[in-house]
């Protein structure tokens, strides 16, 4: 078997991260259903999620559903830590890390195993080393594509190792069900389901044209590539995000401006100060409204200028959500809103426009309203900067209550730019 052959891409994801961190930290919480967090549930134990309960899940319903659910309320700064600690023990075997989040990560070891052994080998030594030196347990997936690692180290869990031979990689996939495949999320797979398909197999047998007219072209394409495991992708070990977002689950809110502009203010608070902190701005904004039957709707455009002052981000994510909403006036409750912004540049100062126009628009960041709006904006960037996020912020979010889930929890979980 040739080099490309063989099966050298591991995944390693730590198991119930949040929650694992809480139990290591405090032992009385082992085997015990947990929870991180309050109003909203940000993470929960398997002990938990054996009972139904799930991130982003109201509080109250995950005490209904787990009378003995134990809330905590979350050690932000360890999560980061340890989280470097365990992917950082994949760099003592390969260069070829791809971190993709705080607890999970792509390596490539083809190359390494003169050193290490077998890619199993490396696995198994990683899971060990994870486990004694950093104290938390962690599941890794061994493919020949990182589509398959990853659904291997899905497969593996909780606490577990998963080999696929590239010799039988076929029928290990096509017996698992179809919602392990990247890009199928609980509004796909049932519009799958309705037309009889619920394993990966039954997918790749689908006629391409059946299955674009449920999905759409360009994922239709996606989804059968890899429901045969046609992943070329390689390990990218620096990678620069395309694009920043941000979204905010709203259990069941009515669909109107009292909890759309709050929110998108709070969101767009969120992205443009990752912006500007890298010296970025972005030229399409997107807005996604997310109602309580899980569907789905986004909105979006491209500006003229880059962008990345949050006054101006929250009015436009804000009139797309209502844009959205006016195409879908049956709806009156939402449960999801969510800000981004793609097509980004460098932006180290700011353009101003000429004094030509009559309107001088605080919607255009050129402009003398819209350069004073980015002033502000660095103004509260370096209180920040030096007394910490919450040393200031928007009198409308604050007392709107809109911050359910703490910023340091947020500030983990979304990738930097």
């Amino acid at each position: 078997m040739s080099l490309a052959e063989s099966a050298t891409i591991l995944h390693a994801d730590l198991d119930a991260f949040y929650a694992s961190v809480e139990q290591m930290l405090d032992p009385s919480l082992l085997g015990r259903p947990i929870a991180v967090g309050g109003g909203v549930v940000l993470a929960a134990s398997y002990e938990a999620k054996a009972f139904g309960v799930r991130g982003g899940m109201p509080g109250r319903r995950a005490r209904e559903l787990c009378p003995d659910l134990h809330f905590v309320s979350g050690h932000f700064d360890r999560y980061q830590q340890l989280g470097d600690a365990a992917i950082g023990i994949l760099s003592n075997y390969t260069p070829l890390v791809e971190r993709i989040s705080i607890d999970e990560a792509f390596a490539d070891v083809a190359g390494a195993e003169h050193l290490f052994g077998t890619p199993a080998d490396m696995a198994r030594e990683i899971r060990r080393r994870v486990r004694e030196e950093v104290g938390l347990p962690i599941s890794v997936g061994v493919a020949r594509t990182k589509h398959l690692a990853k659904i291997a180290s899905q497969v593996a869990k909780p606490d577990g190792l998963v080999v696929v031979d590239p010799a039988t990689e076929l029928e290990s996939l096509h017996d698992l069900p179809v919602d392990l495949i990247w890009g199928v999320g609980p509004v796909t797979k049932e519009k799958l389901a309705e037309s009889g398909i619920a394993t990966i197999g039954q997918l790749a047998r689908m006629p391409g044209q059946s299955l674009e007219r449920i999905v759409g072209h360009a994922a239709g394409a996606k989804l059968h590539a890899l429901s045969w495991n046609e992943d070329r992708r390689e390990i990218r070990t620096h990678i620069r995000a395309g694009s920043v977002s941000a979204q905010s689950a709203l259990g069941r809110k009515p669909a109107t401006d009292a909890v759309i502009v709050p929110t998108m203010l709070h969101l767009a608070d969120r992205v443009a100060s990752r912006l500007r902190a890298k010296n970025r701005a972005g030229r399409t904004v997107t807005a996604r409204v997310r109602f309580t039957d899980l569907r789905a709707v986004t909105r979006s455009i491209t500006l003229p200028a880059a962008i990345a002052a949050t006054g101006i981000l929250a009015e436009i994510a804000a009139e797309l959500a209502r844009a959205a909403l006016r195409d879908h006036r049956r709806e009156r409750e939402i449960s999801l809103l969510a800000v981004g912004v793609s097509h980004l540049e460098e932006q180290s100062h700011l353009q101003l426009e000429l004094p030509l126009d009559l309107q001088d628009s605080a919607s255009r960041p050129g402009t003398r309203k819209g350069a004073s709006r980015w002033v502000a904006d660095r103004a509260i960037d370096a209180i920040r900067e030096r007394f910490g996020r919450e040393s200031v912020g928007y009198a409308s979010v604050v007392l709107n209550g809109a911050r359910l889930i703490p910023d340091a929890f947020r500030e983990l979980a979304e990738r930097d730019v």
